[in-house]
């Protein structure tokens, strides 16, 4: 077996029709039949099986797609990393990325990346900053930019530093908030630690949840209308308006807040790709609004 057999078992997998993963291969029917009866001889087995919808995989032809499937991933992983062994800045890099910075801060740090180094192909996958370490302690991804500090003896650096704050539609004193409706989300577990952390600090009573939504956006278009207060990083406040904002601090004083850190794998500065985004980072000016 070869790659264009592992393209086919993938591609005939997907579609379930010998007409349909013809067309996306570029062969004829017969060609495409021919080859998985050779496959078909090869294994010994019968791999697809032909009905009214289509085409089924048997047992045995679900475990030859599986090895199919992770050969021609084992077989990008070499290319990239042999594109990205150059000196040249090029190829693709995979970045893991907490959901807050991705979807505000990334979208315009990538533009000027890319401007930059226009032949890189980038590849994200954003989540709770928890689970988007463990994809880089796996090796599933070259950088982690992510919130909080983790226990990390490899390359790290700071990148911003954003406050904690309540948002609420309307002036609030904060010594009031237990008897208050608060709005609450589905948030990081680091950022859930942090707040709750604060408010036991503060309060001997827990808070007064009216409502709980499953996304940041959501919950700050609630708090708009007045439906109550919430706690919110203050990354995802850029260019709000129509909101009140009051940081929240400490029984000492200081500022209640996280930082963004960048966690990648000392062999992966070898790669010139990885090398180049990360020096990149350390030259970004985050928004002004991240700092406290």
């Amino acid at each position: 077996m070869d790659y264009k057999d592992w393209d086919i078992l993938t591609v005939l997998n997907e579609e379930r029709n010998f007409t349909k993963a013809s067309q996306r291969l570029f062969i004829s029917q017969p060609a495409l039949t021919y080859r998985i009866q050779h496959m078909e001889e090869f294994f010994k087995s019968t791999l697809f099986v032909r009905n009214r919808n289509g085409v089924q995989l048997t047992p045995q032809g679900e475990l030859v797609v599986q090895y199919a499937e992770e050969m021609k991933k084992r077989l990008q992983t070499v290319r990239d990393t042999i594109e990205s062994m150059g000196t040249e800045v090029k190829g693709t890099i995979k970045i893991g990325v907490s959901s807050t910075f991705g979807q505000y801060i990334l979208p315009e740090m990538l533009h000027q990346y890319l401007g930059r180094f226009p032949q890189v192909n980038v590849q994200i996958i954003t989540g709770f900053s928890c689970d988007i370490m463990q994809l880089l302690v796996s090796r599933d991804i070259h950088l982690a930019i992510v919130k909080g500090t983790h226990h990390w003896h490899e390359e790290k650096i700071p990148l911003s530093d954003e406050s904690i704050c309540v948002v609420s539609k309307e002036p609030l004193d904060i010594d009031q908030l237990p008897s208050l409706p608060r709005i609450n989300y589905q948030m990081d577990p680091h950022l859930k630690e942090m707040i709750d952390d604060w408010w036991k600090q503060k309060f001997h009573e827990p808070s007064l949840i009216t409502m709980f939504v499953d996304n940041l956006e959501t919950c700050k278009e609630m708090v708009k209308i007045g439906r109550g207060y919430t706690i919110l990083p203050s990354i995802c406040l850029q260019n709000e308006q129509g909101l009140f904002v009051q940081p929240l601090h400490k029984e000492d004083g200081t500022s209640l807040h996280r930082k963004t850190w960048i966690y990648c794998h000392h062999s992966s500065m070898n790669f010139a790709i990885v090398r180049s985004f990360f020096h990149f980072l350390t030259e970004y000016q985050t928004p002004a609004l991240l700092q406290e």
